[in-house]
């Protein structure tokens, strides 16, 4: 029943997409046959899976270097009240400072470099991570601690049993909704000053006036993204929250 809605949504927004380019004609909105063979060639040549190639890599370490930062400051402010007063104000910063500010400042400071381009967008995806972090944190079980201590388990064993599982549920939400932004905010960094990835094609595709070409990179990163969250994210994310009752 599942598969069969989602066919039946994908039917429909395939039909609405001939219907606009009907209505708006081939050089605004390009048909999805069009759209199609461009991503084709583009696939055929090499170029497709080059460009993706760079476009996951820097998502990727972008996002494990966030996430890794983001637990870790996200677990101290959650379990220190002094930290969490000290280090708020520089997290409602950051939440608030827009993306766009904090790659051009990487960029003028660091240079059009590969380096400037992870930090940017680790940085726009850190915030996310320690907010939904600490909320995590606060919620452990104190409880749960103070038998760890009584039991004098080591700090692996503690992080392992007792840590981490508590904190499974908020580390899926913080990936769920980290590699939306960083994915998003990646094909900006690639925009403005990279020489490669779909960013970086896209840009090219707008000088051009190239609609087809920017919508076969956009639709063919998408679908990976789409993959990756039907494959990957959420597979964990139902893992680790098993133990919830399920809703009736």
């Amino acid at each position: 029943m599942n598969v069969a809605s989602r066919l039946f949504s994908l039917i429909l927004l395939v039909a609405a997409w001939y219907a606009g380019s009907e209505v708006a004609g081939e050089r605004m909105l390009p048909g999805p046959q069009t759209v199609a063979l461009a991503l084709w060639d583009e696939a055929r040549s090499g170029a497709l899976a080059f460009h993706l190639g760079a476009t996951l890599l820097r998502v990727t370490v972008a996002f494990v270097i966030a996430m890794a930062l983001g637990t870790a400051l996200g677990v101290w402010m959650g379990r220190s009240r002094l930290a969490d007063r000290l280090a708020d104000p520089w997290l409602v910063a950051l939440l608030n400072l827009p993306a766009l500010v904090i790659i051009v400042l990487a960029y003028v400071w660091a240079g059009l470099t590969e380096t400037a381009a992870i930090v940017a967008v680790a940085l726009n995806k850190l915030p996310n991570a320690i907010v939904t972090v600490r909320e995590g944190a606060r919620a452990l079980d104190r409880e749960l601690d103070e038998m760890a201590h009584v039991f004098r388990m080591s700090r692996w064993v503690r992080l392992r049993h007792v840590l981490i599982p508590q904190l499974a549920p908020y580390l899926a939400a913080a990936t769920r909704s980290g590699l939306s932004l960083v994915w998003k905010i990646v094909l900006i960094v690639e925009l403005l000053g990279r020489p490669n990835g779909v960013g970086f094609e896209i840009g090219i595709a707008f000088q051009l006036f190239d609609v087809t070409r920017i919508l076969a990179y956009a639709i063919a990163f998408v679908l990976v993204m789409l993959a990756i969250e039907t494959f990957l994210v959420q597979p964990i994310e139902r893992h680790v929250s098993r133990w919830r009752p399920k809703a009736a």
